[in-house]
């Protein structure tokens, strides 16, 4: 039996991909290893999405590729947006690269392997625009109880900073009943939350049926009755409509949580990324949501530095998060990408101002998160159990006011034992900056 290694780099849609190919190779008699020097296949499913993403990569693939000297590695493959974007020239570059695999040909990943060993090499980054096909199985590598369901791929936005377009093509939404299945599957499986991503999900369905329709996959998704919490990410704010913002309010298992991707709120640097919406129509829709769902979670993310972006619209920026008061917040630096439009904007930013502005917004954000955090102690909440710390005796947890991976945690003692993908009620005793701490006073909240 060949041992397997494989690295998933970047955003949580690449690690959907990765869990496919993970099961393909392994309904064909590879086994997992996370031992390097064993390892017989070395899979690294690679972002370039900005430049940190891109050498993290690079740092990977050559890391990885010493196995070919020193370990018992026969075939390293690399696939994902760097192999996309590179192609051929990987294999040109790094001799001990054996087969590159585009965004749209992930399932050409045991054909991969089987050449490798016949020493033949291979590049294939011609279907960016394609649904993989006969991939449908996935592997866990995240513990199962919390997955991700990828409900479309690619995007037609086209910003002007933004790479994504040309790798991962066109917007594609996966056909609604594939989706229901994956997801009843994923049930089956011990699945209890699912956390829907896309480049946009909001447009779900446009192209497929003609009209938006991520409320009703929603509710389809909502009758599957081991699925408990439902939560939708990657929503652009011009595109929420107000069947999803009902659907959202009224259905109990979806969490009244949404990641707006604001990037900024000057009408003038939000026009030169190619946005699609404006400062007075961001209020609008953040007004709506509230309205409709007082107790809604708000996350964004924004970008600091872009070309041409003057003091006053840094400060501005500023004003909007101070009015606004996200819930949750994460700012990037500009991130200069080769190709895209901003990159030959004028009156490019130096770096050190773009980190300066950054530093400045998380700053406030912190502040911000710290009294709405103080705001909820004395009050009751449930929690997703995602594992326990034995040095402090405590389990950890999300609210549905928490995404995985990027926002806090609720630390919760409790005399009962849980188990991971327990969900529970507690009262929130204690606050920082970004997590939560609490107590159990009911034995479930189911």
């Amino acid at each position: 039996m060949k041992k397997l290694l494989f690295v998933s780099l970047g955003c949580d849609k690449n690690l959907v991909d990765s869990e496919r190919m993970l099961a393909g190779l392994l309904k064909h008699g590879y086994e997992m290893t996370d031992d390097e020097s064993e390892a017989e296949v070395i899979i690294i499913n690679t972002c370039c999405f900005i430049h940190d993403a891109q050498d993290e990569s690079v740092e990977n693939i050559l890391a990885m590729a010493e196995y070919k000297k020193s370990g018992s590695c026969k075939a390293l493959i690399v696939t994902g947006c760097m192999a996309q974007m590179f192609g051929k020239d990987i294999l040109e570059e790094l001799p001990e690269v054996d087969a590159v695999l585009g965004t749209g040909d992930f399932d050409k990943i045991l054909e991969a392997v089987d050449k490798a060993y016949e020493g033949v090499r291979m590049a294939e980054t011609g279907r960016k625009d394609s649904l993989p096909s006969g991939m449908k199985d996935r592997v866990s590598v995240t513990g199962g109880f919390s997955e991700y369901l990828k409900i479309a791929e690619g995007c037609d936005k086209h910003c002007t900073y933004c790479v994504i377009p040309s790798l991962r093509g066109s917007y594609r939404s996966v056909p609604m009943e594939e989706l229901v299945a994956e997801a009843e599957k994923l049930a089956e499986n011990g699945t209890r939350e699912l956390n829907l991503v896309a480049q946009e999900t909001t447009v779900y369905g446009k192209d497929l049926y003609g009209e938006k329709s991520l409320h009703i996959l929603l509710k389809k998704l909502a009758a599957i009755e081991d699925i408990k919490w439902i939560r939708v990410l990657y929503c652009y704010p011009e595109e929420i409509y107000p069947e999803l913002i009902d659907t959202i309010a009224s259905e109990p298992k979806i969490c009244r949580y949404l990641d707006l991707p604001i990037q900024h709120c000057n009408d003038e640097i939000l026009k030169k990324m190619g946005r699609r919406t404006s400062r007075e129509g961001l209020l609008d829709i953040i007004s709506k949501l509230r309205t409709a769902m007082p107790d809604i979670a708000l996350r964004t993310s924004l970008i600091t530095g872009f070309p041409g972006e003057t003091a006053e619209q840094h400060e501005e920026l500023k004003q909007f998060v101070k009015e606004v008061r996200f819930d949750r917040l994460g700012v990037f630096t500009y991130s200069r990408e080769d190709g895209t439009p901003a990159a030959a904007m004028p009156d490019q930013i130096d770096e050190e101002i773009k980190a300066e502005r950054r530093e400045e917004i998380m700053l406030l954000q912190q502040e911000i998160s710290a009294e709405k955090g103080r705001e909820k102690i004395g009050s009751e909440t449930e929690v997703f159990i995602e594992g326990y710390m034995p040095e402090d005796g405590t389990y950890i947890g999300r609210s549905r006011a928490d995404a995985p991976s990027v926002d806090g945690y609720i630390f919760i003692e409790s005399e009962k034992e849980l188990c991971t993908g327990d969900i529970v009620r507690c009262v929130i005793n204690g606050a920082n900056e970004y997590d939560l701490t609490g107590e159990i006073r009911y034995e479930s909240a189911e």
